[in-house]
């Protein structure tokens, strides 16, 4: 459905400021839509589909925002860190403006795929424990991963402070210290707990999958882009079979 919008409101739920700092921007001729500098911030526009520029740089109106995140090592997931930088740092400040919210954590050694939004909803149900979507964990352990240990992981280990055994829904040998093992819990530091019961030790931890989502493999360490709308329907058709199951 077409919505238009004054220039200023698009800038201001697009994380530029506030309504005020936008009508500055717009007045001092930062802000270009379809190739033409727009001085009038109360000039309105069709959002759907619609691109402009700030100080030269590309946007794209986004009534919501996803996106994935290829986390580092030694990156906490908080607002406030403690030892280590954060993973919002590695994003521009107009999506920490918007209130984009990590989905789910990943311990500050571990790598990998990472989904980031400012959707509620979305967010709720893509880390609810009630939804339970699958994510599939590269394991890199000590010692060389025998059929004993990978029965038990798969029949479930007994951890501290858990009232029944926990089992990963698949492990998979990848080689003799690298296995992938998909959950669909997130209790902490599970991966490691369960591979440490399994009579092992983790020593490198990258989680490459979320529901039907690979980590893409040109998404550099540490960078970031949109989800499109082909892996937005791999999220939510994740989501309904998870759901129906």
């Amino acid at each position: 459905m077409t919505k238009k919008l004054a220039l200023e409101r698009i800038l201001h739920s697009q994380g530029f400021g506030s309504r005020k700092t936008c009508r500055i921007m717009i007045r001092h001729g930062e802000v270009a839509v379809n190739g033409e500098v727009c001085e009038d911030p109360f000039a309105e526009f069709d959002t759907n589909d619609l691109q402009f520029m700030w100080r030269n740089e590309p946007w794209q109106y986004r009534q919501q925002a996803y996106l994935m995140l290829h986390k580092p090592a030694n990156y906490e997931c908080s607002h406030k860190p403690q030892h280590h930088p954060s993973i919002f740092s590695l994003l521009p400040p107009q999506l920490l403006e918007r209130g984009v919210q990590c989905i789910g954590r990943l311990d500050e050694d571990t790598t990998g795929l990472m989904l980031l939004s400012d959707d509620g909803q979305f967010i709720h149900k893509m880390s609810s424990p009630k939804w339970k979507v699958p994510k599939i964990y590269e394991v890199t352990t000590k010692h060389a991963v025998d059929d004993e240990q990978i029965a038990a992981l798969m029949q479930g280990v007994q951890l501290v402070d858990e009232p029944v055994p926990i089992a990963a829904l698949a492990v998979k040998k990848i080689s003799d210290n690298v296995i992938h093992m998909t959950l669909a819990e997130g209790k902490y530091h599970q991966v490691k707990r369960m591979v440490a019961a399994s009579s092992n030790r983790v020593e490198g931890l990258k989680r490459i999958r979320i529901g039907e989502l690979d980590l893409p493999e040109e998404l550099a360490v540490g960078e970031w882009r949109w989800l499109t709308e082909s892996e937005m329907s791999q999220l939510i058709s994740a989501e309904r079979i998870v759901k129906e199951a």
